[in-house]
């Protein structure tokens, strides 16, 4: 499929979608993003990704160049001119073109960027198997709320999981409590309840996270936002969510099992129950 982009107010070929070289994404990471999975041509939680993203904005001072209901028919005319059938919609928003200073200039246009692709997901033997992890000392900044472009830390992360032969990494707080991965949310099963860390400038509230707690919830889990170490007693399970990755076991942590070193009942029971929402949003 030859893929389009929206880029400032025109649909592009991909090969010639271009910003400036003094854009402030470009320059300094001075942008905000957000990735939207689509099943075919139905949005997975559209509303609540727009509205974080418009959160973000407002928390580096950034207005968007559109309304919310404007920039979610921009997801679908991106979506409808790129129509993969399982999609992931990338929307980023820089604070807009200016010659490179750290103060910006006032009443700068933002520039906006809409791209569609392929949904990646996690392969049969990586389900069967689990994921690989590894922990790192949280060294990021400190409003990890904020869903901004400057992923320096997070792929400086991802570079020593993979070093290390592991998916993902994770951090660690100064006293041990597991924050979140490099691109997602964790979660841990700890005497029957399932866990993870609340929502704080160290954690950033995934859309994902967000949805498998209200299922857990559906289906009759506790669930428990609170600080937690991988060493306590009674964890018998880790897993992690994002968009690509739905609920996915993380059965290895810094090579040692993880309970058993396999999947275990509640990632499997709650990835089943994710994943017949998302086959009910794709038939709907």
């Amino acid at each position: 499929m030859k893929q389009t982009a929206y880029v400032n107010g025109r649909f592009v070929p991909m090969e010639s979608a271009m910003v400036h070289i003094e854009d402030r994404g470009f320059q300094f990471a001075d942008g905000i993003y957000e990735v939207v999975a689509c099943f075919n041509g139905r949005f997975l939680d559209m509303q609540p990704h727009l509205e974080r993203l418009e959160r973000s904005c407002s928390a580096i001072g950034i207005t968007l160049p559109c309304t919310l209901d404007r920039l979610a028919e921009l997801v679908q005319e991106t979506w409808s001119k790129n129509p993969f059938s399982d999609a992931m919609i990338y929307i980023q928003v820089t604070r807009g073109v200016a010659p490179r200073s750290h103060l910006a200039p006032d009443n700068l246009v933002p520039t906006l960027i809409i791209t569609s692709a392929d949904l990646p997901k996690p392969s049969e033997a990586k389900l069967n198997s689990g994921a690989r992890a590894i922990t790192l000392t949280d060294f990021r900044w400190k409003h990890c709320e904020i869903k901004s472009i400057a992923l320096l830390a997070s792929v400086m992360g991802k570079q020593e999981a993979n070093r290390r032969h592991a998916d993902e990494a994770f951090w660690l707080d100064s006293e041990g409590h597991v924050l979140e991965g490099c691109s997602t949310n964790i979660f841990a099963t700890i005497n029957g309840v399932l866990v993870t860390h609340p929502l704080d400038h160290q954690v950033l509230g995934g859309i994902t996270r967000n949805m498998l707690i209200r299922i857990a919830h559906e289906a009759g889990t506790k669930v428990e936002e609170r600080a937690w170490r991988l060493d306590e007693v009674g964890l018998t399970e880790t897993m992690m969510t994002s968009t690509t990755n739905a609920v996915l076991p993380v059965c290895i942590m810094d090579d040692k099992p993880v309970g058993s070193g396999l999947p275990g009942p509640m990632a499997t029971r709650l990835r089943s129950l994710m994943l017949q929402a998302m086959d009910a949003l794709r038939s709907a």
